[in-house]
């Protein structure tokens, strides 16, 4: 069997946060910015509070069949809570969605290179 990589984005906001932790936060904001964007194994995230208290996690999980992605959503929840956790930043409102990059919609480019092979 082959390895699926799915894309996993874990959404939530933060919800009380202390003025302290709100500060070291904005002060890390360069790191976290939308337009360094990534996923990562070990899950980047993303957030601009100065525009709203909203986050955003990208996770790459793996499996071996479809079915798999369910799973790979609950590591991928289960890792951004542990995070804010670890930190002790409140949030609410956690949702994940999954993408299975082997079924991700092939672009024109892909189209005519499939075609070449096949």
């Amino acid at each position: 069997m082959t390895t699926r990589t799915f894309r996993i984005m874990v959404r939530g906001s933060f919800d009380a946060l202390t003025p302290e932790q709100h500060a070291e936060l904005t002060a890390a904001a360069a790191e976290h910015d939308v337009l360094h964007a990534r996923f990562t194994d070990e899950g980047h995230l993303t957030y601009d509070l100065s525009a709203r208290p909203f986050f955003t996690f990208r996770f790459l999980e793996y499996g071996e069949a479809e079915e798999d992605v369910v799973a790979a959503s609950v590591r991928a929840e289960t890792a951004a809570e542990l995070w804010l956790t670890d930190r002790g930043y409140g949030y609410k409102n956690l949702k994940s969605q999954a993408q299975d990059m082997a079924l991700a919609a092939v672009g024109a480019r892909g189209k005519q290179e499939a075609r070449r092979k096949g």
